[in-house]
């Protein structure tokens, strides 16, 4: 014997009870099986709304109720044939006369108790197992209605009757023995011994079939719903939930009471009583295999699932005076209980001198007001504070048998929510380590569940989820090179990096389960991208609230830089080669880095100096390790380099300038390079670096540019300008050869002061050997005062940059381990 349920999804209309027989059939030809119905899929709703309505003396009820007539009398028409319709239709006429009747009642005496409303939610059931009953007939199908009023015996506790088994499992097996065939049970109701009618609860039909399925020794219970079994945690949460193929009734349990709606405890109750595996299917993928529910824990995830109640409140009742005094926990959960608040966690520190329990947010009010009445005394002498309540929080909870078995499922849980920036406010695990419960707030709900998540189920491979602004040259490369290497690091560096967010000046694109980067759309060519709004793009990438985000600038636009503290307040890493932010005031600079360690996240800007090469992290480890800067020597433009480089050449110095604006060396404007403002950004963040106190103004800057080209309209016509100064720039070249010397375009620190501008070295000096667009930085410190360290290589071009803008991302993913 089988017992199916099947939910109101999979009977909400006449294509998705179409699957329904098919399943019924494959089912029966193994053997003996009963049916459970659910009414159909929204009905139980509206009846009570309706309800609800005659109550408060509204008439629209008459209207929900007639749509509902419509609706059953249609699937009549749907399922059954025209000559076999006249019976079915009129006991559905019947059955809704006698609700219009019955809410008519309401309406005039305002008057709707528990006992009225269970009454008329068994409606619901009653009409769609007759109905379906009739139609399976038609499916030649020899089907009996069975209303489990006539065999489920409950108390009078309406709305959530409890079972009376021994009474109920008689009649059961009594009526199962009379009547052969397959019978047809309608979910949810039962009655009491006075033939009163009665509902089960929450899942009630869920409950029904488990009552059966334990009254008649069933092989199974399968429960058919609109998913396929219990999956990891909330997939509306977090989008790589997938399905637990076996739990155990215990873990099921847990899993339900925090927030999994795919199966209730009372449900497993009596199933669990006769060792009866329970089957959680997908009516719509009949094929899959779903979620076993049994006696059985076998060895495999430490966790089993996540689980989460969202709408929840913290209450801490605080005193000096509770400390060793005995039966105040009596006396706070005596209230709680006389009030009718049901405590969901409760954690309590070992001085005695807290307590902090967690309730439903709609419980708060007379929460408090009957715990301060409790305690007037106390808190009126001082030996209490009055009970503080912190509202908007939310519960997850981790859930596995084998946690028992392997040391550390909590210090992996609270590391994960830790690496993630989610604050626990209160912790409860019991003696059993099933559950390990935490609370945190509401807001970081769904960030906490993905960080949970990856860490227990997805932890061979740490995934960055990454919001890229700027697509330009570097952002494009930047995109390039993950899609390429993105196998590699899963492979090997067991890190998966998504892209779900995208922008340019113009235009932002999103995407929740991340963009294909081997067919990666720009900003704009979407017909669904929206304009370019950096609140609204920040503000998006805090909707998502994943777990491990990254901020990327590929820009080099102030005006992102300046949201910089906003990214990081929201508790999101940032990688950028732009160089805005950390060249403004010295204030700024240091406020960044220290709101990045306030709020426990990373700022890398690697690639604010010398494109991908390891400049700043040689630096600061420099320092960390205790070493002083005395000097540093850099050529830190590749673009620069390379213009010197190629004009020794004997090409015209404004024919090398176009040629490195074409290979992409240059910005947009040359003039941007050749004034040496980009090269004093980098030295004065190469001199805060180092601890020094630099400013803007600490630093002298010789321009490249001839006084007539800074004033051109157009990079046009500075070109055309630029050429009538080619002899200038020759001689330059001409008087350093003269005397065995290079130009070099450089920047040199000390002593707390900097200069940029042209320098000519002979080939004593390591800039003599540069060339192309490489880059070279020389530390004179404390340790390396003989011998400078030297750090050489390619200073410019999108694609470097790129790789060490990569390399910080990367970098993250590590730190995040």
């Amino acid at each position: 014997m089988k017992i199916l349920k099947f939910g109101g999804s999979s009977v909400a209309n006449r294509e998705n009870i179409k699957k329904v027989f098919q399943i019924i059939k494959s089912r029966q030809k193994e053997g003996e099986i009963a049916l459970v119905f659910s009414a159909f899929g929204g009905v139980t709703e509206v009846l009570l709304k309706s309800a609800r309505l005659a109550n408060e003396g509204d008439k629209s009820y008459l209207k929900d109720l007639k749509t509902l007539e419509e609706r059953h009398l249609d699937m009549v028409r749907e399922l059954i044939p025209i000559q076999l319709q006249s019976s079915v239709l009129t006991y559905v006429k019947v059955r809704f006369n006698e609700l219009e009747d019955l809410f008519h009642g309401i309406f005039l005496i305002k008057e709707c108790s528990p006992r009225t409303l269970d009454y008329v939610g068994s409606f619901g059931e009653r009409l769609s197992a007759f109905i379906l009953a009739e139609a399976l007939k038609v499916e030649g199908l020899p089907a009996t209605y069975l209303d489990a009023r006539e065999v489920i015996r409950t108390s009078a506790r309406f709305g959530n009757a409890k079972v009376d088994f021994s009474a109920t499992n008689d009649l059961i097996l009594d009526y199962f023995h009379t009547h052969p065939g397959l019978k047809v049970i309608t979910g949810f109701i039962a009655s009491t011994a006075k033939g009163e009618t009665t509902t089960l609860g929450r899942s009630g039909s869920d409950y029904t079939a488990a009552i059966f399925a334990s009254a008649l020794d069933a092989d199974c219970l399968e429960i058919w719903t609109d998913v396929s079994g219990v999956l990891t945690s909330d997939p509306r949460l977090v989008y790589t939930a997938f399905t637990i193929p076996q739990l155990s009734y215990n873990e099921a349990m847990e899993l339900s009471h925090f927030g999994a709606k795919v199966i209730f405890p009372a449900t497993m109750q009596p199933a669990m009583k006769k060792d009866i595996p329970i089957y959680i299917k997908n009516t719509f993928e009949p094929e899959n295999p779903g979620t076993l529910i049994n006696g059985d824990a076998p060895n495999g995830k430490i966790i089993k699932g996540i689980s989460s109640l969202s709408d929840v409140s913290l209450l801490n009742i605080v005193g000096g005076g509770l400390i060793e005094v005995v039966g105040v926990s009596h006396r706070v959960f005596g209230a709680l209980a006389d009030a009718g608040v049901n405590v969901i966690l409760i954690s309590q520190a070992s001085s005695e001198h807290s307590i902090c329990i967690a309730i439903q947010s709609a419980d708060v009010a007379i929460a408090k007001e009957v715990i301060e009445k409790e305690f007037l005394t106390e808190i009126r002498n001082g030996e209490m504070d009055p009970v503080l309540v912190v509202p908007d929080m939310a519960i997850v909870a981790a859930v596995g048998e084998n946690m028992k078995h392997n040391p550390g499922a909590s210090g992996r849980m609270f590391q994960a929510l830790g690496q993630n920036n989610v604050n626990v406010y209160a912790i409860a695990q019991g003696s059993s380590e099933l559950n390990i419960s935490a609370v945190v707030s509401r807001v970081d709900l769904q960030k906490a569940l993905n960080a949970l998540h990856e860490a227990f189920f997805l932890s061979d491979n740490k995934v960055l989820h990454v919001f890229l602004v700027g697509v330009g040259l570097i952002g494009k490369a930047l995109i390039k090179m993950i899609a390429n290497q993105r196998e590699k690091l899963q492979r090997e560096n067991l890190l998966d990096i998504h892209i779900h967010g995208l922008a340019n000046s113009r235009f932002m694109s999103f995407s929740e389960d991340g963009f294909d980067l081997k067919n990666c759309p720009m900003p704009g060519e979407n017909g669904n991208d929206q304009a370019m709004d950096l609140e609204k793009f920040t503000q998006i990438m805090d909707d998502m609230n994943f777990s491990n985000s990254v901020f990327v600038d590929c820009t080099a636009s102030q005006e992102v830089a300046d949201i910089y503290e906003r990214v990081l307040e929201a508790k999101v890493p940032i990688v950028t080669p732009n160089k805005k932010a950390n060249s403004g005031s010295l204030e700024r600079y240091r406020a960044l880095k220290k709101l990045a360690g306030k709020r426990g996240v990373k700022f890398l800007y690697e690639t604010n100096v010398a494109a991908g090469l390891p400049v700043i992290n040689t630096l600061q480890d420099l320092m960390l390790s205790g070493d002083k800067v005395v000097r540093i020597e850099a050529v830190l433009s590749g673009s620069m380099n390379y213009i010197f480089s190629e004009l020794e050449k004997g090409l015209p110095f404004s024919d090398v300038v176009k040629v490195a604006k074409e290979k992409g060396y240059t910005e947009p404007d040359p003039r941007d390079d050749l004034s040496g403002m980009d090269v004093a950004r980098k030295i004065l963040i190469l001199g805060r670096e180092a601890e020094q106190d630099l400013h803007f103004e600490d630093i002298t800057i010789q321009s490249m540019v001839p006084s007539d080209c800074e004033k051109a309209g157009s990079v046009e016509e500075f070109f055309e300008k630029l050429q009538a100064h080619d002899g200038e720039f020759t001689e330059l070249l001409q008087e350093a050869s003269s005397k065995g010397q290079k130009l070099r375009f450089m920047a040199i620190l000390e002593n707390g002061k900097a200069k940029v501008g042209l320098g000519s070295f002979d080939n004593s000096h390591p800039f003599y050997n540069l060339k192309g667009s490489d880059n070279m930085i020389l530390f004179t410190t404390e340790r390396y005062f003989d011998f400078p360290m030297i750090i050489r290589g390619p200073g410019a071009g999108a694609d470097v940059t790129a790789a060490g803008v990569f390399a910080d991302v990367i970098r993250l993913g590590n730190y995040s381990r």
